[in-house]
């Protein structure tokens, strides 16, 4: 009886806490801090209204997106009767109950667990309603069921994997272990998608160049070097840049710098692991690389936005909904970091911009988090693969040739 209340649990708990979103983005409950929901009524409204005259945003260096994000910016459309930003919401909603869905489903077969269903649960309402007010939710849904699908699914994965890489490019790192059919499909389906965005309308290209003059901003591991420089006469100003808040000044442009270099440093270490692993590894080993791989990406970047946060919960699920995975204390390690990102955005935003010591305090613990979970991930997706490569082969039974003794 205990048992198979469980899944039902989990299910008030999920719809109870999206109610509580679906609050906070439609005003009726309102949060201190800046408005999350803005994006979405002035950045994105805004956005559909230039893509629907067939270009993509060319005069607007905030669009830094790969060319079918503008499927997602577009979206609302498909609920014509809702103004643009409701309909957004919902469609986010019905992004969020899909994964849901897929994770129950997913603990429901033989060694899988519930434990998915319950970090996606958790997670996504401990970032606050920035988890609905950016389209990153819905690609996480793709992100999420490629993973699911990848392992008995080569194909699929890499088909949704090369889609999603074309909404917002990091679930390229969901083949990281993928084999080889699985990339060649995601090569094609790339291709393929790529090469219509560009037909269809100019501009396609254009988040590339957008991209390249991103900076440091506030939230970022290498911003911590100017958040305490600052207090110590450091001659640089904060201001909104490329659509995020970033350190402009001495010394920016190096430690942007070193912060690529540091990404570069992990895909080295991610090579690595790939070269030496053989075999087909543990069950959770495709979801576990991709969740190590895009928490590297995402504790390097020169940018660490709160809605990153969602992609390492919903990859985090998928971890846990393996019955072993080695991932279970990474994966609490980010719950908390997003509860933190919660506080430092929106609740207390204002003093990470002005980097008193609150701020300061908010930023070295989430990134901390990050930090420490990065190092644990690595840990144990490299010991956990070992293991499985030196698994020694099961003893094979004789077959019987007399009859079997009663003795016993």
């Amino acid at each position: 009886m205990r048992t198979s209340r469980r899944p039902f649990t989990v299910a008030v708990i999920w719809a109870a806490t999206r109610y509580l979103l679906l609050l906070c983005v439609f005003k009726v409950l309102v949060l201190p801090g800046p408005d999350v929901s803005s994006d979405v009524h002035v950045i994105y409204q805004g956005w559909s209204q230039v893509l629907w005259t067939g270009t993509y945003p060319l005069d607007d260096v905030t669009w830094q997106y790969p060319p079918a994000a503008a499927l997602a910016i577009l979206s609302p459309a498909a609920l014509p009767f809702l103004p643009y930003a409701s309909a957004f919401f919902v469609l986010v909603l019905i992004a969020d109950a899909l994964v849901f869905a897929l994770l129950m489903y997913a603990a429901g077969r033989p060694g899988k667990s519930l434990n998915g269903a319950w970090v996606w649960t958790l997670g996504v309402p401990l970032l606050g309603p920035t988890a609905y007010a950016r389209y990153d939710l819905m690609v996480t849904a793709v992100a999420v069921a490629a993973l699911l699908a990848g392992a008995r699914h080569p194909r699929v994965l890499g088909a949704l994997a090369a889609f999603g890489a074309l909404l917002k490019v990091w679930p390229v790192l969901l083949l990281v272990r993928a084999p080889r059919r699985a990339w060649t499909t995601a090569v094609v389906t790339a291709a393929a998608l790529l090469v219509a965005c560009v037909a269809a309308a100019p501009g396609a290209l254009a988040f590339l160049t957008f991209q390249r003059e991103r900076g440091t901003e506030v939230e970022s591991l290498g911003a911590l070097v100017f958040q305490v420089a600052r207090h110590f006469g450091w001659r640089g100003r904060v201001q909104l840049n490329y659509g995020s808040v970033e350190f402009l000044g001495p010394y920016v442009p190096l430690v942007s710098a070193l912060a690529m270099a540091l990404t570069v440093l992990a895909f080295g270490w991610l090579l690595l692991w790939r070269l030496r692993v053989r075999g087909p590894g543990r069950p959770s080993t495709l979801a576990d690389a991709a969740f190590t791989a895009v928490l590297l990406f995402t504790t390097t970047s020169r940018v660490i936005s709160p809605q990153y946060l969602l992609w390492l919960v919903g990859l985090a699920a998928v971890c846990l909904a393996f019955g072993r995975s080695p991932m279970t204390r990474p994966a609490q390690l980010v719950l908390a970091a997003t509860a933190v990102t919660f506080l430092e955005f929106p609740i207390w935003f204002s003093h990470v911009v002005a980097g008193d010591w609150l701020g300061l305090l908010l930023l070295t613990l989430r990134n901390g988090l990050l930090v420490a979970a990065s190092f644990l991930a690595c840990r144990r997706l490299w010991h956990s693969t070992s293991r499985s490569r030196n698994l020694p082969p099961l003893p094979v039974q004789p077959t019987r040739t007399t009859e079997p003794s009663t003795s016993r």
